[in-house]
């Protein structure tokens, strides 16, 4: 079911300028596809999905099928143009973004294979990373900072 999931999610990116989860969410209820918020969520993270900016300037979901050279080139990008600010209180760590541009950053920086981050949540403009300690929460903001200032 996942897989089939999976595949109508791409072909409806594909199809359609879909802007929110929400709307994805009802494409695929249309489509005959019983799901949560919650499990679109999980999709996109696993699909790799992005948004990007449409013709008329608004954000859209986006399938990336290319190399992981490139792949890794297109998130640092994305990782650098998108993040405004992190910080960290304790062991959370929180990225600030451009409006819209959080999913994306969150992808940028799932694909970097950070371990010590344990799990993260992306809104619209924030990202929330749970990291194993504080001690590897400081390290890894400077370690993301100057990523960014590379």
């Amino acid at each position: 079911m996942k897989t089939k999931r999976h595949s109508k999610i791409i072909e409806l990116v594909k199809e359609f300028d879909i802007e929110t989860q929400e709307e994805l969410t009802e494409k695929l209820k249309e489509s005959g596809f019983d799901v949560t918020q919650a499990t679109i969520s999980r999709d996109i993270r696993e699909l790799k999905l992005t948004k990007v900016a449409n013709s008329n300037g608004k954000q859209k979901y986006q399938v990336f099928l290319q190399d992981e050279n490139q792949m890794s080139e297109k998130f640092i990008r994305v990782f650098k143009d998108g993040v405004l600010n992190i910080d960290y209180a304790q062991n959370i760590i929180v990225i600030k973004t451009l409006n819209g541009m959080a999913m994306g950053v969150a992808a940028a920086l799932d694909s970097m294979g950070n371990d010590e981050i344990i799990g993260s949540i992306a809104g619209d403009d924030n990202i929330f990373c749970i990291v194993k300690t504080e001690e590897k929460a400081i390290k890894l903001v400077e370690k993301l900072k100057a990523k960014i200032n590379s």
